[in-house]
């Protein structure tokens, strides 16, 4: 095996969550009377936690008050709709499960709100990943890499022996804060043309070419 742990982002990386996070996004927007987004948007929006999703589906201008007030919406619709339409890509159940008979430490870092990454890693996981940590009061979110290396302390494992695969430039940043190796899923909310410019240079195409860089 090429490394000793493999750190998975969530959302555009082992899930495809976009669906769901616009429905909810534009429930808190229309519930203050705010224009919607389209699919297209909020997939630009997302990556650097919910309240940051917010802040840029709100228009220009809004307030502290405004953001608190429609993400307090959108966390308590997303808690009761984050399954609706959310689904593994394709093959990645089959890749953890390769991961998993191969003896390889499995791990979740996101910065989506940490109850549903729980929620969700367990009814599509199961028990594929022992290791799973969302957004917390108290936690820098990434690109600081102080959940990644939460991880590794539990693991008792080096940043030169593990690998942060993501589909953001957030999680290039992240990888590269903590000190590990980074590979890019090219299926999720970043195209490859962006992920190359924001400074990543190993791309996956699918969870089988994904898990021939990880076994290789």
């Amino acid at each position: 095996m090429k490394y000793k742990i493999v750190i998975f982002d969530l959302d555009g990386t082992l899930l495809d969550t976009l669906q769901d996070l616009a429905d909810s996004t534009n429930f808190a927007l229309s519930s203050f009377g705010y224009p919607k987004r389209s699919v297209a948007e909020v997939r630009r929006f997302v990556g650097n936690g919910v309240e940051k999703l917010i802040e840029r589906a709100l228009p220009e201008g809004a307030s502290p008050a405004d953001i608190k007030r429609a993400l307090d919406v959108f966390k308590a619709h997303y808690a009761e709709h984050c399954e609706d339409h959310t689904a593994p890509y394709a093959g990645i159940t089959l890749l953890l499960d390769r991961l998993t008979e191969a003896g390889v430490p499995i791990a979740v870092v996101s910065n989506k709100i940490d109850s549903a990454v729980q929620t969700l890693c367990k009814k599509y996981f199961g028990e594929r990943i022992p290791i799973a940590i969302g957004e917390r009061d108290g936690i820098r979110k990434k690109p600081y890499p102080d959940s990644v290396l939460e991880v590794l302390s539990k693991t008792g494992i080096s940043p030169a022996d593990a690998v942060y695969v993501g589909d953001s430039e957030v999680d290039i940043l992240t990888a590269r804060n903590a000190g590990t190796d980074v590979i890019c899923v090219t299926w999720g909310f970043r195209d490859q043309d962006f992920l190359s410019a924001s400074g990543g240079f190993i791309f996956a195409d699918s969870a089988e070419q994904l898990e021939q860089m990880l076994m290789g």
